[in-house]
């Protein structure tokens, strides 16, 4: 009798779990049911370490759901690839992938009080760059108040 329940209630499970997914007809699935679009924060405090993949999968996540909500909160050396004329390791300009995410409705916080810390001037940041008191508490704020999920690539 327990291994019958235990059978039915993986079922039942399993069933419950596929009921928000339809096939992709490519023999994945992909979610279906999703009340609005995605609210992520994608978090950034270190540009050599997290800036090409977080870009990346921003764009990742815009091809699969263009009207996701994404907000990219940066703080200590996280700000540095949205300084005027900056580049990654291979020397690509970093503004030109962050123009196109502002775009198509990408955010991108920078912290106050790294500025302050580092003694960064406003002006040294590309236009797109917007400023935040506190990029811990901006992520707080998101998660907490208006129900944004968290990612850190």
């Amino acid at each position: 009798m327990r291994h019958k329940l235990a059978a039915y209630a993986g079922a039942l499970a399993l069933a419950v779990g596929l009921a928000g997914c339809a096939t992709d007809g490519g023999g994945g699935t992909q979610a279906t049911g999703a009340v609005g679009p995605d609210r992520v924060i994608y978090h950034i405090n270190d540009t050599p370490a997290q800036a090409v993949n977080a870009l990346r999968n921003i764009n990742n996540h815009l091809e699969v759901n263009p009207k996701a909500k994404i907000v990219v909160v940066t703080h200590a050396q996280g700000v540095d690839f949205l300084f005027d004329g900056a580049k990654d390791k291979g020397g690509n300009p970093y503004n030109v992938a962050v123009e196109e995410l502002k775009t198509r409705g990408v955010q991108f916080d920078v912290c106050e009080i790294t500025l302050r810390n580092r003694k960064l001037d406003k002006k040294r940041f590309i236009p797109e760059a917007t400023f935040v008191p506190s990029g811990v508490a901006e992520i707080t704020r998101l998660q907490q108040r208006e129900g944004y999920a968290y990612l850190r690539p």
